[in-house]
Parts: structure tokens; C-alpha cells; sequence
């Protein structure tokens, strides 16, 4: 079975791509069966899982098993890829299998297996009971699981009001065309677009107890904007400041009540977008960007709007508090973490200044990373990674607690198929509003001398995820309380710990927005997850900024 394949679509121009590629699971399936399986009626029933996971336990145990999970998934993907008036791919794909982890002699092993039948999934836990005695050889400490109380058999849906694979392909290259064309009419001369649809259909049991049925599904449209000065020879583009989001087609509705105005006529989008709005006004500003100020290089104060806010949050809050690289289990992706264990112990670490409350967080509603349990069965929550500047705990699973003296896992194990062995993974990792009303031109009327950063641009972190450099989308010059103009040519650089504690002011919770990554990468063999970052617009004070245009 060819179950997963790889392809590249970096040539496209996806904006805010944590990994390199984009993955496409499984199978190429038609739109009409992407329809009738996203609404269950392609599959086998609840009753059915129950009865071919008991078997997954039994077997298991029988094979000598002290602890055993079960997945049985059905992934459904479709991206939708186009430029200018062409469409360039349809990618519709399913995976459906079972992955099975069991504990024995103290040791992990996991097996999965495409072949959903009694005898398959009895072969597949009697490999995996197998592959755990082999691995016990190796062993020095036994697995040591936070107890989790089994909670019987329940189900959790992502609450959509449009799954969006019920809507027609047609009607989806028709926004996409609409969005391009508006585009270049006005001033575009490149355009790509892009939709991706995602549901995952998760059955989990385990020996806990837990029968536990999930229906999760996200969304993501996107594009590029590029223009040309050809007498010049420059370009320059604009991506869309959208968020992926944990929803149904109906954040594409573009609803006023969910826009927030912003200086400049920038629109900032909270649970609903307007595609077509911002390519038209992605074209204006990529067209601006043109003729901008290349920036004075020198500390300022930085105003960073939360869909530019959350690529930094993701990097130098999000990574680093993950457990596994604190510990150095984990290495891939960018390394492990400066904000290590003794630090943690002190109690009195400062990450960021007083202001800075981060939460994690799998329960916020339209988020990725939402879901009524993790991976091994355990129901999320929302818990504190650093508050008010203090580094107060990290990203947890079940057999990790106890390295924490906790009694719990926090509920962030996630695999990105059945046939992957499920890890720590990312929750949303979001920074708390402000207490006191102020909204983003409220914020700049106090800045002498800043940058007003706008949208996920380029960036680089190093290996313990301490000093680091970000770009972004649109930058405006603030003097005397003012924006005065658009600059080019911005980064800024900082340590992790320097940056979070010249955090100096923030707006309220009526400017909170989210910002987001659907392809998260991390671990070896890779896999990728989805997660969600939220913020309100912040400012940071005396925050170095460089010229990236500048010849040496």
C-alpha cells in the first residue's frame, strides 16, 4: 500500500510553512468519496471500532502486554493549488489503518497495520508486544505512565457549521479565481492561492478503559501576491495575513463583526476571513512596498500584530517549552532548548517581563491544536507555561510526568496518522491579553520612535532556540505617535529572554487574534501537526533591527 507520499510544493509560494514539504496521506481518492466519508458514510461504525479494538487489548495482553492503546484512523485531506486564472493541482487523498502501542518488560513497541480486520489487527498487537521485548533488551528504566482514569465511551467533534467537503470544487476554484483576478487587477503581476481541507476521524481505546470517538477538522486558505517593478528589476510580495483555523468553510464568510480595523486601512481577521478583501489589499501594499524607505538600522520599539507575533511565539516560546528538547530526546527541527530544567527548579526564572502570561492550551474554541483528548486517551486542558515572566512548566505527556513530580499528563501526545507513533507535540501555546482597554491605536500614539510588524515573514532561531532573527510582511515607521510611512528591509534580532522581558505593553482581548501553522514539523521518522498561537497587537521596546538589505 502506498500509504504516504510527499509532495513538494515550495515553487508555490506557501506562505508560513514550518516544513519544507507539504504532506499528502494516503490514498488518491475522488471528491465524491471525500464527501461521503467526511459525512461517516464510508467506514465501519462506532460498534465495529469498539469491537476490533477489545480484540487489539485482548491479543495484547494475551502476548504479555501490561498496558496497550489502540488508533483506528481515517485521514482525509484536500488541497486545492492554483496561479493566476490556471488551477494547478486537486490533491484528495484518504489513509485508513490502526496503529496499536503497547508497554512490555517496561518497554514501548508499536505496530500498525492497513489491513482492518480481526486477524490483521490480532497480528498487529502480537508485532507490537514483539517488537516491545525486543526493544527491552535496551531498556535501562522501565516506562513509568501517569495513572489516567479510563473515561468510558464518548465522542467530541470539532463544532463546524460547513464541512467543507461538502462544498463543491467548483465553488472553491471559483473563490480562488476570484481572489487571484481581484489580485491582478490590481497590480499583481504573479498570483497563487491555495485551500487545504483537513479531517481526521479518530477512534482511541485503550486498556484505561477509554473508548473515546473524535471528529476533528481544520481549514487553511492562503496566497501570495507578487509585483514587479521590471525597469528596476525588483519584486516584492505579500502573503495573506489569514490563520488556519480549527473550523468548517464557514470562516470563510467573511463576516464584519470578526474584523478589526487597524492603522493604514490593515484589517486584522478573527474567526472569519475575507479572502478576496485582503488579495485586493495585498496587491495595493505589495505594490507600496516597492518604493518603501529601506529601514535606519537601531533599537526601536516594536508594535508586532498577532499574525506576525505568533511565528515568534511558535519559535522561541512554543519549541523551547516542549519537554522532550529540554530534555534533549529531541533534536529535530532546530534543536533542543535553553530553557532548561535547573532554570525551572529556581522558580524564579524570568522569561519575560511581568506582563508576560503564556498559556497552553487545547481547549480554545476554532484553535488546531483543539480536541477533547490527546492521543493516549487523556482529556485536554488549558495550563500555564509561564506566568507573569516566570517560567512555571513545560509540555508534558503520560510518560513524562513524572520527570516533573507531576501525577498527570498535560494531554499533548499526538501521532499525524495510525501509522505513526504518537509523541509530545505542540498544544496551542498562546500570550495572554492585556487587562487594561487598549486597542492598536491606543498602542501607537505612545511610541516615539518604532516599527509597526505586520504578518509571518523569514526567520532563523538557533539551536537552543535562545538568539534569534525575524522578518515579516509589512512594516510602517512610527514617529512621534505616528505612523509616517512604510519601511523595507526589516529584521529584528534578540535573545529569547531579552526579547520577552522588553514585552512593555499590550492591547485587550477585543484585539486578540490567532495565528497559526498547519504543517508543524518535528521528530524522526518526521511528522507533522497543526497549531494555533494567539495574542493581542503587543509592543516590545528597544528592540534591535537590522537592515537585511544592505550590501557588505
Amino acid at each position: 500500500m502506498q500509504r504516504r507520499d510527499f509532495i513538494q510544493l515550495s515553487g508555490l509560494g506557501i506562505g508560513g510553512l514550518l516544513t519544507a514539504s507539504i504532506p499528502v496521506l494516503g490514498n488518491a481518492v475522488s471528491p465524491e468519496y471525500l464527501l461521503e466519508a467526511s459525512g461517516r458514510g464510508i467506514g465501519i461504525d462506532t460498534a465495529t471500532k469498539k469491537r476490533l479494538s477489545d480484540i487489539a487489548l485482548n491479543a495484547a495482553k494475551s502476548k504479555g502486554a501490561t498496558y496497550t492503546d489502540v488508533r483506528i484512523g481515517r485521514y482525509l485531506q484536500q488541497f486545492v493549488f492554483t496561479r493566476e486564472m490556471k488551477v494547478q493541482n486537486i490533491a484528495n487523498a484518504e489513509s485508513f489503518g490502526v496503529g496499536i502501542r503497547v508497554i512490555a518488560n517496561g518497554t514501548w513497541g508499536f505496530s500498525a497495520t492497513s489491513d482492518v480486520t480481526p486477524d490483521g489487527i490480532a497480528r498487529c498487537a502480537a508485532t507490537a508486544v514483539a517488537i516491545a521485548k525486543a526493544n527491552s533488551r535496551l531498556q535501562t528504566e522501565p516506562v513509568q505512565l501517569a495513572p489516567q482514569k479510563g473515561v468510558g465511551e464518548v465522542t467530541w467533534k470539532t463544532p463546524i457549521k460547513k464541512n467543507a467537503f461538502e462544498i463543491p470544487v467548483k465553488e472553491k476554484i471559483d473563490l480562488l479565481m476570484k481572489v487571484n483576478s481581484e489580485a491582478m487587477k490590481n497590480g499583481a503581476a504573479f498570483m497563487t492561492s491555495n485551500l487545504f481541507f483537513v479531517n481526521e476521524q479518530k477512534y482511541f481505546a485503550s486498556t484505561d478503559g477509554s473508548y473515546i470517538d473524535q471528529d476533528v477538522h481544520r481549514i487553511w486558505p492562503t496566497f501570495t501576491v507578487s509585483v514587479v517593478d521590471r525597469a528596476a528589476g525588483k519584486f516584492k510580495t505579500r502573503d495573506a495575513i489569514s490563520s488556519p483555523m480549527g473550523m468548517g468553510y464557514e470562516y470563510l464568510d467573511g463576516l464584519e463583526s470578526e474584523k478589526i480595523k487597524a492603522p493604514n486601512g490593515l484589517v486584522g481577521y478573527r474567526n472569519s476571513y475575507d479572502m478576496v478583501e485582503d488579495a485586493i489589499l495585498a496587491a495595493k501594499q505589495a505594490k507600496e512596498k516597492l518604493t518603501a524607505k529601506s529601514v535606519q538600522p537601531g533599537k526601536y520599539d516594536l508594535v508586532l500584530d498577532p499574525n506576525h507575533l505568533g511565528l515568534t511565539i511558535h519559535e522561541s516560546v512554543g519549541h523551547p517549552t516542549e519537554l522532550d528538547r529540554v530534555l534533549g530526546y529531541e533534536a529535530n527541527y532546530a534543536g533542543t532548548s535553553f530553557a532548561t530544567l535547573d532554570k525551572w527548579k529556581t522558580k524564579t526564572f524570568n522569561y519575560g517581563s511581568k506582563l508576560v502570561n503564556i498559556v497552553a492550551d487545547k481547549t480554545q474554541p476554532h484553535t488546531l491544536g483543539t480536541v477533547g483528548y490527546d492521543d493516549e486517551g487523556v482529556p485536554c486542558k488549558e495550563w500555564n507555561l509561564i506566568k507573569d515572566g516566570i517560567l512555571v512548566n513545560y509540555q508534558a505527556i503520560r510518560d513524562q510526568a513524572a520527570i516533573l513530580g507531576e501525577k498527570e499528563s498535560n494531554g499533548c501526545c499526538y501521532a499525524d496518522n495510525w501509522d505513526s507513533v504518537q509523541f509530545q507535540r505542540m498544544p496551542n501555546v498562546s500570550l495572554q491579553p492585556g487587562t487594561e482597554k487598549r486597542s492598536v491605536f491606543d498602542m501607537i500614539k505612545g511610541v516615539d520612535k518604532g516599527i509597526y510588524i505586520i504578518g509571518r515573514g523569514s526567520y532563523s532561531i538557533d539551536q537552543q532556540r535562545y538568539n534569534f532573527q525575524f522578518g515579516g510582511q509589512l512594516f510602517y515607521e512610527i514617529k512621534n505617535g505616528e505612523i509616517v510611512g512604510m519601511l523595507d528591509d526589516v529584521a529584528y534580532q534578540s535573545n529569547t529572554q531579552e526579547f520577552w522581558n522588553s514585552c512593555a505593553q499590550l492591547c485587550d482581548k477585543d484585539d486578540y487574534r490567532t495565528f497559526g501553522s498547519f504543517f508543524d514539523g518535528k521528530g524522526q521518522p518526521s511528522q507533522v501537526s497543526a497549531v494555533s498561537h494567539g495574542s493581542a497587537t503587543t509592543r516590545f521596546n528597544g528592540v534591535n533591527v537590522i537592515n537585511t538589505g544592505r550590501k557588505i
